[in-house]
């Protein structure tokens, strides 16, 4: 059944193809720029016609590893335009902006009544598709919306609001959950690990809480991007100790708490030992399943907690579209590189290569109307 067909009283702005480019994974590290049909959308649903999509380290290490069977179109950071509407859907009209959130909970299971709503089975299924096995489908110029999703997790964006700030939605709220997770205290020193995009924006967020916010990374690069959001307390891991400057500025106790925001497993026990007994390290970018060494006995007689924080919460989805309409951080200027779907290979190797200079990398089919 054509699109056109599936179409009630209320039509799409402008006709709608029956094929568009899609960056299409084919197994580990294979991923091609294809022509694929434009996905079919059913009573409910709704069809957007994507501006931005963020590539996520999530996404990167599922191509990287071949976690996920092939093929599929990965991209779940999309902002787009809807351009046709299902039966029964009111809440939306062809020609609105948007954001979408590729996972919603049930509310009702065991786990979102604990609020732990990432291990629900109905969040695990993701409502989003440019075809194939639905995977977020961002990295393409059309993204098929299932109904749930369009009912509790699409947003409006608000006109003096760009399609590139209203792409960190997601990204931002799986960030406050991180945040707080590690119940920080207002006059709190935290050290984040890692300043690219994410330790950034849990950067922010820290001091947002209250806290005194040191930053580390290797290259200097970083830590002068983020000098420019005001996070002027830095260490530059390749010629200092984050762990004895850590110390050092904490009268030789440790920070209160430590964020790690990069994958590297080796640096747990750094994490570990930067912050004081008592203190906690939040684990925010271990997606990999593996094993990691740390000293348990600083778990256990110096009794610090070692916590983790995964994907987004339903919880704080008003809190982060305020955040991020609000405009309480220009998040479009953390977007370093922009690229056309035609060169999605490109950008994809760049952000699982990243440089000193590269922070966030978003994919662009569509420039009309960018503002």
């Amino acid at each position: 059944m054509a699109i056109a067909q599936q179409l009630t009283s209320k039509q799409s702005l402008r006709p709608i193809p029956s094929t568009m480019l899609a960056a299409v994974y084919r197994g580990v590290k294979d991923i091609r720029v294809e022509t694929v049909p434009v996905p079919q959308i059913g009573p409910g649903e709704i069809l957007i016609q994507v501006h931005t999509c963020g590539i996520c380290g999530t996404d990167l290490k599922k191509i990287a590893t071949g976690s996920h069977s092939a093929p599929r179109i990965f991209g779940h950071e999309t902002s787009g335009t809807v351009a046709a509407v299902g039966e029964n859907v009111t809440k939306f009209i062809p020609g609105d902006r948007v954001m979408v959130f590729h996972h919603i909970p049930c509310g009702h299971c065991f786990y979102c009544k604990a609020k732990t709503f990432a291990q629900c089975e109905t969040y695990k299924k993701v409502g989003c598709t440019a075809g194939f096995e639905p995977s977020g489908g961002g990295f393409a110029e059309y993204v098929r919306v299932m109904d749930w999703i369009v009912e509790r997790g699409t947003v409006r964006i608000p006109d003096e609001t760009s399609f590139e700030q209203a792409s960190f939605v997601e990204p931002i709220n799986t960030c406050i959950k991180g945040i707080e997770r590690m119940a920080i205290q207002p006059g709190e020193t935290v050290l984040t690990i890692g300043q690219g995009p994410i330790g950034i924006m849990l950067s922010i967020l820290a001091k947002r809480a209250g806290a005194r916010v040191i930053t580390s990374d290797l290259y200097r690069a970083r830590l002068t991007i983020a000098e420019a959001f005001g996070l002027d307390n830095s260490i530059d891991a390749s010629k200092a100790d984050p762990v004895q400057e850590a110390r050092r500025q904490t009268e030789g106790r440790g920070v209160d708490a430590a964020i790690l925001a990069v994958g590297a497993n080796g640096l747990i026990r750094t994490a570990m030992d930067a912050v004081r007994p008592g203190g906690r390290v939040l684990l925010f970018a271990q997606t990999q399943h593996g094993e990691a060494p740390f000293d348990p006995a600083a778990v256990c007689m110096n009794e610090k907690t070692l916590l983790g924080s995964y994907s987004a919460s339903i919880d704080l989805q008003d809190e982060s579209v305020r955040f991020v309409m609000g405009r309480e951080m220009a998040l479009e200027k953390l977007i370093s590189h922009r690229f056309p779907l035609e060169k999605a290979v490109e950008a994809l190797d760049l952000a699982a290569h990243p440089q000193p200079d590269s922070m966030k990398i978003v994919i662009q089919p569509s420039q009309e109307g960018k503002q």
